[in-house]
């Protein structure tokens, strides 16, 4: 079983910024990919930035050249640094891994952190 442990999120003005951390722990087998997702209210889940093992990045069309995705494979840590955020970015994020044990793929998921862009 693997946890994700997320933090940094919270409530911040427009134009503000943010930085979320996720960390993986217990039974990680060879990571593919660590990323966020995040989630608006009545909606599924949606890809807001990936980075592969080998530190290749995947950006939402709607946060680019706002949002940094970054990663510490040694302590399987993954960042998002947000910035000129927007209420429209208002909604819960969770920290996603993607990994294989053995020849199985396995996705983990956070339990979510709130991100609130409000004045």
């Amino acid at each position: 079983q693997v946890q994700l442990v997320e933090s940094g999120g919270g409530l911040v003005q427009p134009g503000g910024s943010l930085t979320l951390t996720c960390t993986a722990s217990g039974s990680i087998g060879r990571i593919i990919a660590m990323g966020w997702y995040r989630q608006f209210p009545g909606k599924e889940r949606d890809l807001v930035a990936q980075i592969t093992s080998g530190h290749n990045t995947v950006y939402a069309d709607s946060v680019k050249g706002r949002f940094t995705i970054s990663r510490d494979n040694a302590l399987n840590t993954v960042y998002l640094e947000m910035n000129s955020l927007k209420p429209e970015d208002t909604a819960v994020y969770f920290c996603n891994l993607i990994h294989y044990i053995g020849p199985h793929r396995s996705d983990g998921w956070g339990q979510g952190t709130q991100v609130t862009v409000s004045t």
